[in-house]
This record gives C-alpha cells, sequence and structure tokens, in this order.
C-alpha cells in the first residue's frame, strides 16, 4: 500500500472512530441529561445473556473506537513527520498537538477511570450494591468531563490540520 493509501485509510478510520466514540458520549448526554443514583435494572434471568452480551458489545465497541481514533491520529501524525512537534507543542503542530493530548486524556480517563467503575454499575463485575450506586457517580462524572473534553478537541484537531493561520 503507497503513503497516499495508507493516508486516506488512516484519515477515514480516525473520522469513523471519532463518530462512534464522540456519538456515544453525546447520545450518553442526551439521554441522560443528569445524574440519578439508580442503577440499571437487573434482567430477568431468561434475557440476561443477551443484555449482558449486548451491553459488552455496545460497551466494547465504544472503547475501541477510542483506542482507533487515538492510534491513527498518532499515526498520521507521525506519518506527515509532526509527531515531534505536535507532543511537545512546538512550531505549526502546536495547535494540533493540544488537540492529541486532551484525546489522549479522555482516552485514559475511558479506559482507567470510567471502564472499571462501569463493570461494576452493569454487573459484570460483582461488587456490593452501596458499591455499585457509587460508581455510578463516578461514571458519570467520567462521561461527563469527556463529553465536555471533546469540544476543544474536536476544535483543536480541525484547526490544527485546517486552520492553522487563526492561531499564528
Amino acid at each position: 500500500m503507497d503513503s497516499f493509501a495508507l493516508d486516506v485509510v488512516a484519515r477515514w478510520l480516525h473520522i469513523v472512530g471519532v463518530i462512534i466514540w464522540m456519538g456515544h458520549n453525546w447520545s450518553n448526554v442526551v439521554h441522560n441529561p443528569t445524574y440519578r443514583r439508580v442503577l440499571p435494572a437487573d434482567p430477568a434471568a431468561d434475557v440476561r445473556g443477551v443484555f449482558v452480551a449486548a451491553s459488552k458489545r455496545e460497551h466494547g465497541i465504544f472503547r475501541h473506537a477510542s483506542l482507533l481514533v487515538w492510534a491513527s491520529g498518532l499515526f498520521m501524525l507521525w506519518h506527515r513527520g509532526e509527531l515531534a512537534d505536535a507532543l511537545t507543542l512546538s512550531g505549526p503542530s502546536a495547535v494540533i498537538g493540544l488537540g492529541a493530548w486532551t484525546g489522549t486524556l479522555m482516552v485514559l480517563n475511558l479506559w482507567f477511570v470510567m471502564w472499571p467503575h462501569q463493570k461494576k454499575v452493569l454487573g459484570f463485575v460483582d461488587a456490593p450494591v452501596e458499591e455499585r450506586l457509587r460508581c455510578t457517580r463516578v461514571t458519570f462524572l467520567a462521561s461527563r468531563t469527556n463529553t465536555v473534553l471533546s469540544v476543544p478537541t474536536l476544535v483543536f484537531m480541525v484547526a490544527g490540520a485546517h486552520g492553522v493561520f487563526l492561531f499564528s
């Protein structure tokens, strides 16, 4: 595969991943605009397997989309020779570097804060009811943090690629 084709594939993977990842964040805000200290109702025993499988698939797609976005973004910066400048916030790559760093914070928040707690909330990991209820608040706040961070991340990413002159 030639260099141009690799760039096109990485760009498309990046865009599709952003739509899935950010779309899930924003959909969550629309469907759950305020915090409620409740646990999801346990499904009946005959459909529990289907519920667990569907929930694991949905959360798996969402989580792995974040890794796809992060890896494809780093690949594109590396492929263009901008990775070091972006990560050190140097020169014209500083703007897209800010987007890369806020995106990295979002990935870390998702994988190391939100997901471990979400597993308890959904019952994938056994935990007492009080612990599960505490985890609902943590996942709510972590989710809202990523939703809020998605706005500057997108602005920096688009401006870094298409509007550097705005920050010159």
